[in-house]
């Protein structure tokens, strides 16, 4: 198969959808492997690494004229007009942008596969869990840069000092950006309470990674109680597909403190904070009651090298197994029919057809 890797265009995402040794692997494989020139630059990837790869150096056009493009980020407008017949592999999250995007998805035919809604044997998402990290990670870390007194923020700082704690961190959801934002905000000495929706899990959880955690459970008037004096609330809800549900109403952002700050990870799905809007790594937060909201639909991108690698690591597989077979096969495939959004000109996952009030476009696989 013919797999083309263009050049993200999404404002500075530096991510790229290969690396030298990925394309290596496929074409060791025999797929033939077309890089946009410069693709991989942003991430410390040479044109000259991905040519002793293998791998042929091409224009925009040619990367897009193949049998199945990979990507990081959904196709933005400008690329539209390399939409055809092929296959497209990458993050998508169809229900939480625009329905332009699937409506010429539709038009030309094309099998979008998305990368968040693939799940392995395990009922896992294997290629949205490293993103997911990586986000969760940098949550804490840029809530704790907006509090800053110079950034508007409260002045508080998430930390211990000389073994007294200061701020509260609050995380609703408990998945892997969850997880990991808590991580680092325990390493850091906030006092942290997380929400989730099944006790046993963050029993489990507190038993096991997250003995500092104060864990709650997710309703409406626990999250009230909770974010009224919290310092950083990061949203971390999870609806495979979906849109996110809004978890976090604009009361309750009322009610926090001027220069506390919300940072919504679930801002690709829509997000789950009710005053959110999308956010660019140029212009990443805005004030909304007082409140710094961060909001940037490709934060793994600020940490490109990182997030490429470890995207990779998860992505490899997939890519090959979907090169390797026909495309009427794919449906059939256990871990691929629910990455399967878009094919043959209907949307095939519920999910994003309900949050596109697009139900009429709708045709399950099989």
């Amino acid at each position: 198969m013919k797999i083309g890797i263009p050049k993200e265009t999404k404002e500075k995402e530096s991510r790229v959808a290969i690396t030298p040794e990925g394309a290596k692997y496929l074409i060791q494989k025999g797929h033939s492997v077309l890089v946009e020139i410069d693709a991989g630059l942003g991430s410390g990837f040479s044109n000259e690494q991905y040519e002793q790869a293998g791998a042929k150096l091409v224009s925009t056009a040619s990367a897009w004229a193949v049998d199945m493009v990979v990507k990081v980020k959904e196709p933005l407008e400008s690329e539209y007009r390399y939409l055809d017949s092929q296959i497209v592999f990458t993050f998508f999250h169809l229900a939480g942008v625009s329905p332009e995007l699937t409506l010429e998805l539709l038009r030309k035919g094309t099998t979008a596969i998305a990368y968040e809604t693939l799940e392995d044997e395990q009922g896992r998402l294997p290629i949205l869990a490293p993103m997911s990290a990586v986000a969760g990670n940098m949550a804490t870390l840029m809530g704790s840069y907006y509090l800053a007194k110079f950034n508007q923020g409260k002045g508080i700082q998430l930390g211990k000092v000389l073994g007294r704690r200061f701020g509260k961190v609050v995380i609703i959801g408990d998945g892997v950006v969850g997880q990991h934002a808590a991580q680092v905000a325990c390493a850091m000495g906030a006092d942290v309470f997380v929400a989730g929706i099944d006790l046993d899990a963050m029993h489990k959880l507190k038993m096991t990674i997250l003995p500092e955690v104060n864990f709650f459970l997710s309703n409406k008037e626990n999250i009230g109680k909770h974010i009224i004096d919290a310092d950083l609330v990061v949203g971390a809800v999870l609806c495979r597909g979906a849109k996110a549900p809004k978890i976090i109403s604009e009361d309750m952002i009322k009610s926090m403190a001027e220069g506390s700050v919300v940072v919504d990870v679930s801002i690709d799905q829509g997000g789950c904070i009710e005053t959110s809007r999308p956010t660019t790594h140029s212009d990443p937060v805005f004030i909304k009651h007082g409140v710094i909201h961060y909001c940037v639909t490709n934060m793994p991108g600020a940490y490109p090298r990182t997030s490429t690698i470890a995207l990779v690591d998860a992505t490899l597989p997939y890519i090959a197994k979907i090169a390797d077979a026909e495309r009427s096969s794919l449906k059939f495939d256990n871990e691929l029919a629910k990455a399967i959004n878009v094919f043959d000109g209907k949307i095939t996952c519920k999910a994003v057809a309900e949050g596109l009030e697009m139900m009429d476009q709708y045709q399950p696989l099989n």
